[in-house]
C-alpha cells in the first residue's frame, strides 16, 4: 500500500525539479543546442507562463508542482484500489 501523502508531495516536487532543469538549461545552454521548442512547449502546458518573466517563472513553478501533486493524487488511490483486490 502506497502513502498518499508521500507520494503526493513526491510526484509534487519531483515534477517542479524537472521544470525547473528545464528552465534552467534554457537560460545557460547556448541557442544553437537547444531550441525554441521547449519553451513554447513550457508556454503551451503552463498557463501564465512566460518565458524569462519572474511572475510567469513562479507561476510555472506551482503549476509544475500541482501537475505532479495531481498524479499522485490518482495513481496512489488506483494503486491501493488495485493492490486491495489483486495483490498479494
Amino acid at each position: 500500500m502506497l502513502n498518499l501523502k508521500v507520494w503526493t508531495c513526491a510526484l509534487g516536487a519531483w515534477s517542479a525539479l524537472t521544470y525547473l532543469l528545464c528552465v534552467l538549461w534554457g537560460v545557460v545552454a547556448p541557442d544553437r543546442i537547444h531550441t525554441q521548442a521547449a519553451e513554447t512547449l513550457l508556454e503551451t502546458v503552463l498557463p501564465g507562463f512566460r518565458w524569462l518573466s519572474p511572475v510567469g517563472f513562479l507561476i510555472g513553478l506551482v503549476e509544475s508542482f500541482l501537475y505532479g501533486a495531481y498524479a499522485g493524487l490518482l495513481l496512489v488511490p488506483l494503486h491501493n484500489l488495485f493492490h486491495r483486490r489483486w495483490g498479494r
